[in-house]
């Protein structure tokens, strides 16, 4: 329809005019206008009218003509289950006060076989069984099978080359390629010199004399005391020490049996115990007499190794 005050043309069209059951057709809805003018679009739910649905539709369209007007476009997909010839009736737009209409369309639904009222319903085919998918099977089953190949073979190279690479150098302490009596000796000097729980560092002086002499232990007698308790230390240390004939003073052979030695030793290392962890008080002549301990565990026993039986014994 076209008013020419307006200049607003309607149309209306559609591709096939005649469908089988169930098939489907686009029905062309069309507006031109100028740009400055408003149509109102008709909204449309699931179906254009009584038997006839709308599957599907297009968003509205706009088109710039040359002439400076605009063009509006949307497709509708219909279909149709009943067998009739339908009129498909004017479908209206609107603007301002004016209404336009489309012309009439018909749509020819055909039914393409006859159908016996008379028999009872029943299926149109029978159902089948799908065949079995043997390629797609023996495709997984190869996959499968590359799959676990090549994760075997990732676990052979990398059994390969665990065992045949070359080990890496480890950086080695220099202190452990000298005596443990002259490092133990050495740190012990430091500790002498600075004498820092006359600062009132009493724990960290504490803790770095018992931290030399558990060092010694652990090189000397091959007993990890920087791992272990100071009771499970000395329990470990114990049969050593009784049974070992240690330096005198002068560096010969003493006939003490280590049992002093030993006591010095745990009376040493509970005294660091209650200031580490009881937050002990200590005299200066317990903090000299800790220091002095440790030098005379250390130069005792410097020269003593345990043998296969794990009883000590002096060196020559």
């Amino acid at each position: 329809m076209f008013n020419l005050l307006l200049a607003i043309i309607v149309s209306a069209s559609i591709d096939s005019t005649t469908l089988m059951i169930g098939d489907q057709t686009d029905l062309h809805l069309q507006v031109t206008q100028e740009a400055q003018e408003r149509v109102d679009w008709p909204v449309f739910g699931e179906t254009l009218q009584d038997g006839i649905e709308i599957v599907d539709r297009t968003i509205v369209d706009t088109l710039r003509l040359n002439d400076g007007r605009v063009q509006l476009n949307q497709y509708l997909t219909l279909t149709s289950f009943k067998d009739s010839l339908f009129s498909i009736n004017e479908i209206a737009f609107a603007s301002g006060e004016d209404t336009f209409r489309t012309d009439p369309l018909a749509l020819n639904v055909i039914q393409p076989f006859e159908v016996d009222s008379s028999l009872a319903i029943t299926d149109i085919k029978d159902i089948e069984k799908a065949p079995i998918w043997w390629w797609g099977i023996f495709r997984w089953v190869l996959l499968a099978i590359g799959l676990l190949l090549l994760a075997a073979g990732l676990w052979y190279l990398w059994q390969w080359y665990q065992k045949n690479r070359k080990p890496e150098e480890e950086e080695v302490n220099p202190e452990l390629l000298r005596p443990a009596d002259e490092v133990a000796l050495e740190k012990l000097d430091a500790i002498k010199e600075a004498k820092i729980w006359r600062d009132g560092k009493v724990k960290e002086y504490q803790t770095d004399l018992t931290d030399v002499v558990r060092e010694y232990i652990g090189r000397r007698f091959d007993v990890q005391s920087t791992e272990k308790t100071s009771d499970e230390t000395l329990r470990e240390l114990k049969p050593i020490l009784l049974n070992a004939s240690l330096n005198g003073a002068n560096g010969d052979a003493s006939l003490n049996d280590g049992k002093a030695l030993y006591e010095k030793l745990r009376k040493m290392l509970q005294l660091a115990d209650l200031v580490k962890f009881a937050k002990w008080h200590t005299t200066p002549d317990e903090n000299e007499r800790a220091l002095t301990t440790a030098y005379e565990f250390v130069n005792e026993t410097k020269d003593v190794i345990n043998d296969e039986n794990g009883d000590a014994t002096k060196v020559a």
